[in-house]
């Protein structure tokens, strides 16, 4: 899951920080709040990679999905981008989740074989 989750992430804080090239033409938001907020949302991207496999972690992604959805009020084409992100989330955690299992269950029935 990790895997997937983290490149999932990592593209996101790529989109988030050209989205904030976007909205500092855009819109009539000042540059220094507009690198502020994609500052934080781009950091907080990176450093849910690490963070992605402790209780919670999941969670804040969803949030993060939640926030990036709503930046389609500044700029709007994020509305369309934050679905998509959000619709890639689900993806990598679902599939990630289900890869986990299934590497767990072939390392158990390796480990039985060999004993």
């Amino acid at each position: 899951m990790r895997t997937l989750c983290s490149s999932t992430l990592i593209a996101e804080a790529m989109v988030i920080g050209f989205a904030g090239l976007v909205a500092m033409r855009l819109s009539d938001i000042s540059t220094g709040t507009v690198w502020s907020v994609s500052g934080i949302a781009m950091v907080l991207c990176v450093t849910l990679c690490g963070l992605i496999t402790r209780p919670g972690g999941v969670w804040i992604g969803w949030v993060l999905q939640g926030a990036l959805i709503a930046s389609g009020f500044v700029v709007p084409p994020m509305f369309a981008l934050g679905v998509v992100f959000a619709v890639l989330w689900w993806a990598a955690v679902h599939y990630g989740r289900r890869i986990d299992a299934l590497k767990a269950e072939r390392a158990a029935t390796q480990s039985a074989e060999t004993a």
